[in-house]
C-alpha cells in the first residue's frame, strides 16, 4: 500500500473484482445522490452516507454525497477492512458512526445508509416511533413501527444491533434529532429507494396528522401486502409470530 496524504491512500494490491465493484457502487451513489436532490427526499444541507459490504472479502466500501455546495459532484468512494485497515481512498474513512459492525454481525445485511431527508427528520424530531401505516413500506417488513434512537450515551450501532436482535426487526430507525437510518439486503439502491418509500409514508403521516391523525390498515391488508410481495415469504412469518389481526 502506497500512502500520499491521510486523505488520499492508494492501494495497488487490490483485486479486479473489488476495484470493479467500487466502480459500480460509485456511479450508484452518484445516480442515487442526483435523483434524492432531484426528489426533494434530502434536507437542503443533504447529509446522506452509506456503507456497502465488498461480496466476497471482508472489506467495505463508504459511499458519501459531496454534498450541495461542492462543484464536482462526483462521489470518492473509500475501501476499508472490517479490521479498520483503510485499503483505498480517505484515510479518515473507518471514523463514521462504526455501520460496518452492522455488516460484520449480519451477513445478509449489504447496505447501511443514514440520511436526513425532511420527513424522517421532522418525525425524528418529535421522538416518537413512526408509526408503518403505508403499504409500499409495509410490505417489505412484518415491523409496524420504526423506533427511535434518543439515548446517545450509547452508540447508534449498538441501538441497531439491539433492534436487529429482536423477533421483529425493523428496517431501520429514527435518529432523535437528526435524521434515518436504513439497511438492505439488495445493494445500495435497493436501500436508497427504502428509504424513499419511509420518507413518503413519513410525508402522509405528518399530512394526516393534521387530519386526525392516520389510521390502521382496514381488514385484509396486512395479508394481502405480505401475500402480493416477495414471493408471499412474509406470510407464513406473521403467522407463526401471531402478527394478523382477527379478522
Amino acid at each position: 500500500m502506497t500512502a500520499t496524504t491521510e486523505a488520499a491512500i492508494v492501494s495497488p494490491e487490490l483485486p479486479d473484482d473489488v476495484l470493479a465493484f467500487v466502480a459500480r457502487a460509485k456511479a450508484d451513489a452518484e445516480h442515487a445522490f442526483a435523483v434524492l436532490r432531484a426528489i426533494g427526499s434530502i434536507t437542503a444541507n443533504g447529509t446522506v452516507s452509506g456503507v456497502e459490504r465488498i461480496p466476497g472479502h471482508e472489506l467495505f466500501v463508504t459511499l458519501t454525497y459531496p454534498g450541495p455546495f461542492a462543484v464536482d459532484q462526483s462521489v470518492t468512494p473509500s475501501v476499508v477492512g472490517f479490521d479498520g485497515t483503510v485499503r483505498l481512498g480517505d484515510a479518515r474513512a473507518a471514523r463514521g458512526f462504526g455501520f460496518q459492525r452492522v455488516l460484520a454481525a449480519h451477513d445478509a445485511i449489504t447496505t447501511v445508509v443514514h440520511i436526513h431527508s425532511p420527513y424522517l427528520g421532522a418525525w425524528s424530531q418529535s421522538h416518537r416511533p413512526l408509526p408503518i401505516r403505508y403499504v409500499p413500506v409495509q410490505r417489505d417488513t412484518l415491523a409496524r413501527e420504526i423506533p427511535v434512537y434518543i439515548d446517545r450515551r450509547g452508540s447508534q450501532v449498538d441501538f441497531i444491533l439491539d433492534r436487529l436482535g429482536e423477533e421483529v426487526a425493523p428496517p431501520a430507525i429514527l435518529e432523535a434529532n437528526g435524521g434515518a437510518t436504513v439497511w438492505g439486503t439488495a445493494g445500495f439502491l435497493a436501500t436508497i429507494e427504502y428509504a424513499v418509500l419511509l420518507e413518503e409514508g413519513a410525508q402522509l403521516q405528518l399530512l394526516a396528522e393534521s387530519l386526525g391523525g392516520s389510521r390502521e390498515y382496514g381488514p385484509g391488508v396486512l395479508t394481502e401486502q405480505w401475500t402480493r410481495f416477495n414471493n408471499g415469504a412474509l406470510l407464513p412469518q406473521a403467522k407463526a409470530l401471531g402478527l394478523l389481526p382477527e379478522e
